[in-house]
């Protein structure tokens, strides 16, 4: 987004709207470009530190925006939006978890341009992963700048449907906490086989990011990348058929899918709630 010339207001100045602020100054936004509005000092303090511009007020925040951040938690977002009056012209991205584009519409105006990103928490170190959905009332070039806005912090993908979000949510939303939840169980069994904590989570955290590294090309595949360092009869083949003899893939796969159950309720609980 270099020499980007829109203006661009945050409405909620939290982690991830941080994150997004401190990507998009790394990639040659001008500070002058951007601002931030957030009831909490604490919050304003932390965008003013980037040298953005802040404000206690939201309509003043967006008041000439091109492009408005929604990046408030989603239990408020109905009374944040309701809050501020945008003008059709003005891009909306909300990057508020389960809010969906009716309740959004809603909100603001039925032709609103809007676009409806599910980003995950590697996002505070750039590493994140975006999924993005549009309405009907975006224009191309909005939903450009969509998605140059979100890959300031990693990399991001165009869903078809507004459902797919719900799996979205399910894969790579909640995604970090399986990998900190496999990471914590193996952490705790190297300390069973005698290592000491330290060891073990050394051991373990630079694996995974070893491996994460080793599946980061679009080209490679974990299934394959698993039998290159799985030998017959081995310790690898060993632990794995430990794995599947606790139905390992149907619980990930069980799991997964209640997450994007509990997506759907919770998509219909802040909607009608609000």
């Amino acid at each position: 987004m270099q020499d980007t010339q829109e203006i661009i207001a945050f409405v909620g100045a939290g982690n991830m709207a941080v994150s997004l602020l401190r990507g998009l100054l790394e990639t040659g936004v001008g500070a002058d470009r951007l601002r931030a509005a957030d009831p909490s000092p604490e919050q304003r303090a932390r965008a003013e530190a980037l040298g953005i511009a802040t404000f206690a007020d939201n309509q003043a925040a967006v008041r000439d925006a091109d492009v408005v951040v929604l990046a408030v938690k989603p239990q408020v977002a109905g009374a944040v939006l309701g809050g501020v009056a945008l003008g059709g012209h003005q891009l909306l991205v909300s990057i508020a978890a389960g809010i969906e584009l009716a309740s959004l519409a809603r909100w603001s105006s039925p032709t609103q341009p809007i676009v409806r990103c599910m980003p995950n928490t590697p996002a505070l170190v750039s590493a994140g992963m975006t999924a993005l959905y549009a309405s009907d009332s975006c224009a191309a070039g909005q939903r450009k700048l969509a998605e140059q806005l979100l890959a300031a912090c990693g990399r991001v993908l165009w869903v078809e449907e507004e459902a797919a979000l719900d799996a979205v949510t399910a894969v790579s939303g909640s995604g970090p906490a399986y990998f900190f939840y496999l990471m914590e169980a193996m952490v705790q069994a190297g300390q069973n086989l005698g290592l000491s904590e330290a060891q073990a989570r050394q051991l373990t955290l630079q694996t995974a990011y070893g491996a994460a590294l080793m599946t980061r090309d679009d080209d490679a595949d974990p299934a394959t990348l698993r039998r290159n360092v799985t030998s017959p009869g081995g310790t690898t083949a060993a632990a794995l058929e430990s794995l599947d003899a606790h139905d390992f893939t149907q619980t990930i796969q069980t799991a997964l899918a209640a997450a994007a159950d509990r997506s759907q309720e919770l998509a219909r609980e802040f909607g009608e709630e609000q």
